[in-house]
């Protein structure tokens, strides 16, 4: 989603997009023209009238689970965002009887939060990295 048309999105897919990613993008792109979900996010700059990229990951409650802001010279990891997605959809499975480490990816040893992790999560961190 930005504040860009529909039409400048499909140039944007066509010339550009369509290139990195076989066929385009699998998704549609929104317009947020004036701005209003990106106010709503504190993303959207009035006075400029441009939004700074950002990317919010909101569970399927509607409850926002995680966010980046970043500036238009920084570009974004896609597959971080996935590696991400992938870590709350596993906790969210588990009901928070598995936690993901930092770094963690899908197959990887995850943690299992209580008492007994308190004062181990190192070691089990430096354990799900070795693998």
């Amino acid at each position: 989603m930005s504040i860009d048309s529909m039409f400048v999105h499909k140039m944007w897919n066509d010339d550009e997009l369509s290139k990195m990613v076989d066929g385009g993008v699998p998704f549609p792109m929104l317009s947020d023209a004036g701005g209003k979900v990106g106010s709503a996010y504190g993303v959207y700059d009035p006075d400029a009238g441009v939004e700074t990229r950002g990317r919010f990951l909101i569970d399927p409650d509607g409850v926002l689970q995680g966010y980046e802001v970043l500036t238009p010279p920084v570009g974004r990891n896609v597959n971080e965002t996935l590696r991400q997605i992938q870590a709350f959809q596993l906790v969210r499975k588990t009901e928070g009887a598995e936690a993901t480490p930092s770094g963690w990816i899908p197959g990887k040893p995850t943690l299992k939060p209580g008492i007994n992790l308190v004062g181990k999560v190192w070691q089990e961190w430096k354990t799900s990295q070795a693998f």
